[in-house]
């Protein structure tokens, strides 16, 4: 702490007890949900539940394989193993996915503590990006590397700060290493925190930018290792596309979509508020970002900008480096020297007063997709274990803002009852699941579970296609959130469960499909969930 903060004393809003309690607080909306409502999360925990259990099952083997690989992408994968066995698979992810925006938030004030030697009450803007829209999606490993790649990134601070350069570096071979096994994306992000922070040093030492640059790249030397890591894994049996390059319409969404969570309106201001501070410290209008990270969301924003939406396998790269590259410009974020007290007092209530809102929000909105979720869970009990499940979840197209996140909820399915859904993924390089029943194709993986309106279905398969595959490919239907007007009816099907939306029938050895027109009549005659 300089000396003039330590003159004025601590402010309100650094007080210790009040950042934890913003800690804690970050929890809250996952507290009440049997099943943490984030989009992919049932999917991901279906492939935890492979691969535990895959060795004593009768029946996971059949239509999975799972074979350990040394991949940048393995963070709850590897945490689940041995919490799984105190706590079984299921309250076990929500304890991971629990602590995730809790390490998140501790992680943004340990950074701003660190960069501006206090607590500025900008920083309280930040914090409710630990729910930004990958988070909401269901990124969980991308989500814990974020979090502890902040965390390591104060500590990097605090020893170049406190002059233990030596220490960092053997701290920091392994702690990059293990950022890097978390998610590959948690890894690039602490390597341009750490260069830039060591550049703007030798910077305002007075070291030209060039030199500044090069002395800057030779203290990162400790986070390397995974580049060798990176090389075994990339020389492997495991492979991953990239593509998709400069989608401009794509990143603009990505940036108004920073915490798109439900309502358009609420979310699209909260992300406008957040960019516009940004925008502000950059030009120097009341505020300003300290040159470490105001160097880092610079080349974070230049990063943003040329990957792809799918890198190395994983798809959505640059829409998950936004809220990122806009957190880091809000923990650069101050009022400019001079400010009055009076000001700085007020806008940290107004940032303690965004966090309480946003958190209350999505505490709201979780407890709504909970029970929607439940909702459709009710029909795993009618599942035969070992079964052959066909999945068609109903939702809206992708452009939609908000919908009821059902598209993976199958997963669960599997954890419950060992079967087999057309929900999962296989996707060599990003994950280490593979599907070994093909005999449904083309319902075998993801995305030919998702049901999606005709006008921007494309070439997925739709109700029909599945019907028509039903018969020896598979034992059940399971229609999840479909509205009761679009249920199909046919001899081969025998229904055992439904709900107000969503039903599951079994299928009768040797019976017909449904047949394709009277269902076609049915679907136009409700084009309002299409």
């Amino acid at each position: 702490m300089t000396a003039t903060n330590a003159q004025r004393g601590r402010a309100f809003w650094e007080h210790p007890a009040l950042l934890a309690a913003l800690v804690l607080a970050a929890s809250v909306p996952l507290l009440l949900p049997a099943i943490p409502p984030l989009t992919d999360l049932p999917g991901h925990m279906a492939r935890y539940h492979v691969e535990l259990a895959i060795d004593r099952s009768p029946h996971l083997g059949r239509y999975f394989g799972f074979d350990w690989a040394l991949i940048g992408n393995l963070g709850v994968d590897l945490l689940i193993v041995p919490i799984a066995k105190l706590f079984g698979v299921e309250l076990g992810t929500k304890l991971i996915v629990l602590a995730i925006p809790m390490l998140t938030v501790a992680g943004f004030l340990a950074v701003a503590r660190e960069v501006h030697g206090r607590i500025p009450p900008t920083a309280f803007f930040a914090l409710p990006l630990a729910y930004s829209f990958p988070v909401q999606f269901g990124f969980v490993n991308f989500a814990l590397a974020s979090g502890l790649c902040f965390l390591a990134f104060a500590l990097w601070l605090r020893l170049g700060r406190t002059g233990r350069l030596r220490l960092r570096a053997l701290l920091f071979v392994p702690l990059a290493s293990l950022v890097w096994l978390c998610h590959i994306y948690g890894w690039g992000v602490l390597g341009v925190l750490a260069f830039s922070a060591e550049t703007a040093r030798h910077r305002e030492k007075g070291d030209s930018w060039l030199h500044a640059a090069w002395r800057g790249a030779l203290a990162c030397l400790p986070l390397a290792l995974p580049f060798v890591l990176m090389i075994v894994w990339r020389s492997g049996s495991v492979e991953g596309d990239t593509g998709d390059w400069f989608n401009w319409g794509n990143k603009a969404m990505w940036l108004v979509s920073l915490l798109r969570e439900h309502w358009q309106a609420w979310d699209f201001a909260a992300a406008m508020l957040l960019i516009l501070l940004c925008l502000m410290g950059l030009l120097g209008i009341d505020f300003r970002i300290a040159l470490p990270l105001r160097l880092a969301f610079v080349l974070l924003f230049l990063l943003f900008l040329l990957i792809p939406r799918v890198l190395i396998g994983s798809g959505y790269a640059d829409m998950r480096m936004a809220p990122v590259m806009i957190a880091v410009g809000l923990l650069g974020l101050d009022l400019k020297p001079g400010a009055r007290q009076r000001l700085a007092a007020l806008v940290a209530v107004a940032g303690l007063a965004f966090v309480a809102a946003r958190l209350t929000v999505t505490t709201v909105v979780f407890a709504k997709l909970d029970r929607v979720w439940q909702h459709q869970l009710a029909a795993v009990p009618h599942i035969a274990p070992g079964s052959r499940v066909l999945v068609m979840a109903d939702g809206p197209c992708t452009g939609a803002w908000a919908n009821r996140r059902v598209d993976h909820v199958d997963g669960l399915a599997v954890v419950r009852r060992d079967v087999f859904t057309n929900g999962m993924w296989a996707l060599p390089g990003a994950q280490l699941l593979q599907v070994r029943y093909t005999k449904g194709d083309p319902f075998v993986t993801d995305p030919s579970h998702l049901l999606r309106p005709p006008v921007c279905r494309g070439r997925m398969p739709g109700l029909d296609d599945a019907l028509a595959a039903l018969p020896g490919n598979f034992d059940y239907l399971w229609l999840i959130d479909l509205p009761r007007d679009q249920w199909p009816r046919a001899p081969g099907l025998v229904p055992v469960w439904h709900g107000e939306t969503g039903t599951l029938y079994r299928a009768a050895a040797g019976a017909p499909a449904v047949n394709r027109a009277a269902d076609e009549t049915r679907r136009s005659e409700s084009p309002a969930r299409r």
